[in-house]
């Protein structure tokens, strides 16, 4: 007789009619590890030993060879003897502890007690559990699962930094500065503080809530002081220093749950107010909290998503940059439509294609800014108002290929500026972008490969203009605002004053009056970028990241015309910056930020900018804390 053992189960073999005599060792008798026994025919266990040896591929369901069949599985008896069966339901207690819903279960169990200045734990004001409408029934609530959240965040900045400041035509501040660069050391000390809250109707972590209100109101106070006269001020008798605060409402909507298209929760919504939007990954396009209609979804399992919106841009305070309601919003309309796809072109990237379309209608109005400077017309060439309409066509990705992480941005621009301010004559825009960043991961350590080029304008005289600029730019790109170049604005003096070359928090050389109240400028010399950065995680709480960037102009000829000069060199110079992250709770509660940067300046920047001592490097110290509830 032939005997095969398998555990939990005891297999035995034997020949037809033989008896079978079963030996269970002690110790699995001990364990009670014998739950079945099953006996099959000997000549029956060598089959199944034959089969065993056969190719895998014949024992898979649904797939055999020819000639191949499957033997079937014979009849198992169950033996299991001192099994404790299940209590009958009279066993189970007959009381029952009322809940008023599942969230509250732990707090019933003495598990978590709630504290509403604790943002560790569950918390009904950050929206863990709903709104308890039994013990609260003065709020005007029907129905079930509502929840509130509310959010407070305070942003502290101090900023001493060097770049070029012009002397004021008047008068200076300084006797023996009259020359067309002074000092250029400034200090800037920053605080916001913002508070949102929302109340959203629907259990979001299964499916998308039914409904939102969404409020948040950002407070800045800022103080900022320079070393010459007319850089805070139009007017050179109010001096060098300056201290401002201002309210803003960076958020103001309703997001109201359409329909659900899938039993998967695919679905279409519809959010209308002031919100914040961002056409592609990195904020290279427009980036910002507008007034506007949005339309949004997705379909197959999310792994589809789209965006139709419409955007009437609100004016901004001239010293926070925060969203002005006080004001009359700008001639100024977005409109944008944009589709996502994963895994398109390769696995585990994410496409998106977007088309955008900027209707501008400001050519009849002039704003001067908080300041007193004029930033619509910019004072630059015919000093005429604008009028233009353009069309952003776009790709973008980010995901990876294999070990190697990518993001990418593809831009062309089409449409017509109707004063061109050099020769006042309408004039075709035709410019076009592109940057990319690449970086590798190896245990604590990303290594980071940035390229970016914005086209320029190399004939400012003719009937097309071919610099690329931004609606609203925002990169989180080369070290972002760690970057002196991303971080300053540098005025460009002698072409046109109350003009900078590029926008505090953007990468482009725009030559625009203002990022945040100035007009799209496609009469600009671009901008070429390229960098290397490495990330460290020292620990869960550290982050160091070191980067260095090369920068030129695209083109210098725009900058030859204003400036009324026979050659300009194109290098900008060198960008180097570093940065320390603290995350003391390794998370976002608290953050804390030192990082520096400099710049050093290259043949272009040189002949462009001085100072009292000609080729000495620019920089830029930031300490930001950020603290979260």
């Amino acid at each position: 007789m032939a005997v095969m053992l398998f555990f939990p189960m005891i297999t035995a073999t034997a020949p037809q009619g033989a008896a079978v005599t079963i030996n269970i060792p002690l110790e699995l008798q001990a364990e009670q590890s014998v739950t079945a026994v099953r006996v099959v025919p000997e000549e029956k266990a060598q089959e199944a030993k034959h089969d065993s040896e056969r190719d895998p591929a014949e024992l898979i369901d649904g797939r055999k060879r020819p000639g191949f069949e499957k033997a079937l599985p014979y009849p198992i008896t169950q033996n299991n003897p001192g099994a404790v069966r299940a209590p009958r339901p009279e066993a189970f207690p007959t009381d029952q502890i009322p809940l008023p819903d599942r969230w509250r279960l732990i707090e019933s169990l003495g598990v978590v007690k709630e504290r509403w200045f604790d943002p560790y734990h569950q918390n009904t004001l950050k929206g863990d559990r709903p709104i308890n409408l039994e013990k609260n029934k003065w709020l005007p609530l029907h129905g079930d699962d509502w929840f509130f959240t509310l959010s407070a965040v305070s942003d502290s900045v101090i900023e001493p930094r060097t770049f070029p400041i012009p002397v004021g035509v008047q008068t200076t501040a300084r006797p023996g500065s009259l020359d067309i660069f002074g000092g250029d050391t400034s200090y800037v000390f920053s605080q916001t503080f913002i508070v949102g809250a929302s109340l959203v109707k629907g259990s979001t972590a299964f499916k998308p809530p039914e409904i939102e209100y969404r409020v948040a109101l950002a407070f800045n106070l800022n103080h900022v002081t320079v070393p010459e006269r007319r850089v805070l001020f139009v007017e050179p008798s109010k001096g060098t220093v300056r201290t401002d605060a201002f309210v803003g409402v960076q958020e103001l909507f309703v997001d109201y749950h359409l329909r659900n298209t899938s039993d998967r929760y695919d679905f279409e919504s519809i959010r209308v107010g002031i919100q914040p939007f961002q056409t592609d990954f990195r904020g290279f396009l427009f980036n910002d909290q507008q007034l506007g209609v949005r339309f949004f979804g997705n379909r197959d399992n999310n792994r589809f998503q789209f965006n139709l919106a419409a955007f009437w841009r609100l004016e901004k305070d001239t010293n926070s940059g925060l969203n002005s309601v006080v004001k009359r919003p700008r001639d100024d309309f977005v409109f944008v439509a944009n589709v996502y796809r994963q895994d398109f072109l390769l696995p585990g990237l994410t496409s998106q294609i977007t088309a955008v379309y900027n209707l501008n209608r400001e050519g009849g109005r002039i704003e001067v800014d908080t300041n007193g400077f004029p930033v619509r017309p910019a004072l630059l060439g015919n000093l005429r108002g604008r009028d233009y309409d353009v069309v952003y066509l776009g790709y973008n990705a980010d995901g990876r290929i294999g070990r190697l992480n990518l993001t990418t941005s593809v831009y062309g621009a089409l449409g017509q500026d109707r004063n061109n301010f050099f020769t006042g004559k309408p004039a075709q825009i035709r410019s076009y972008f592109g940057a990319a960043e690449l970086s590798y991961d190896r245990d604590w350590i990303r290594i980071r490969a940035s390229g970016l080029y914005a086209s320029g304008d190399n004939k400012p005289f003719d009937n097309v203009e071919t610099g690329f600029d931004a609606i609203f730019e925002n990169p989180i790109f080369a070290g972002a605002d760690t970057s002196y170049w991303i971080r300053q604005t540098i005025p460009f003096a002698g072409g046109g004053r109350a003009v900078a070359i590029n926008g505090r928090n953007g990468i482009l050389n725009s030559l625009r009056s203002s990022k945040e109240q100035g007009q799209s400028n496609f009469n600009n010399p671009g901008t070429a970028l390229v960098g290397v950065g490495i990330d460290f995680d020292l620990k869960p709480t550290l982050r160091v990241s070191v980067n260095a960037n090369h920068l030129w102009f695209a083109t210098t000829e725009v900058l030859q015309t204003l400036r009324v000069e026979g050659s300009i060199p194109k290098s900008i110079g060198y960008d180097l910056s570093s940065a320390i992250i603290w995350r003391p709770k390794a998370n976002q509660n608290i953050v804390g930020r030192l990082s520096g940067a400099v710049l050093l300046p290259g043949s272009g920047f040189r002949d462009l900018f001085t100072n009292n001592n000609r080729n000495r490097a620019y920089f830029s110290i930031l300490a930001n804390i950020i603290v979260s509830y």
